[in-house]
């Protein structure tokens, strides 16, 4: 990992890349999104504060479990001053995460095992299968692949 001297204070978006593993790409997402920010040079170059590797580092770790951009976004937001992200504040954030995350690794499961049943039946049947016709309100009413508007 290239090392950055210590008497720079602002990274370019190829610096801040590699420091953090992120694609520019990426990165020039995440300051579309609002979650970094860069000033620019006079050239119209990106100039990135070398906190914004924290707060990416905050933003990739939070993807990687599962929280959505706009969830992020507003979690980042609470922080004053745009500060970066310290260990409390992920702990508090995670935290309120946990349930969410919880509540997601319960749907899975539920998926995973309705998934094990169609392996073993094969039907995907409209009227029956939990995978293809979840929470069947129609099934009672209608039978069939599609739903047709009701006439009054």
């Amino acid at each position: 990992m290239p090392q950055i001297p210590e008497k720079i204070h602002e990274l370019t978006v190829g610096q801040l890349s590699a420091r953090s593993g992120a694609a520019v790409s990426a990165l020039h997402f995440y300051e579309s999104k609002g979650l970094i920010t860069s000033r620019r040079t006079p050239g119209n170059q990106r100039r990135y504060s070398r906190d914004t590797l924290r707060r990416v580092a905050f933003v990739r770790a939070a993807q990687r479990v599962g929280i959505p951009l706009a969830t992020i976004r507003e979690a980042l937001a609470e922080l004053p001053e745009e500060r970066t992200p310290t260990r409390e504040d992920w702990a508090r954030l995670s935290e309120k995460w946990r349930s969410e995350l919880d509540e997601r690794i319960k749907q899975l499961n539920r998926l995973r095992d309705h998934l094990t049943d169609c392996i073993g039946c094969g039907c995907l049947s409209m009227e029956t299968c939990v995978l293809s016709n979840p929470d069947d309100v129609f099934g009672a009413r209608r039978t069939g692949s599609r739903l047709m508007a009701e006439r009054r």
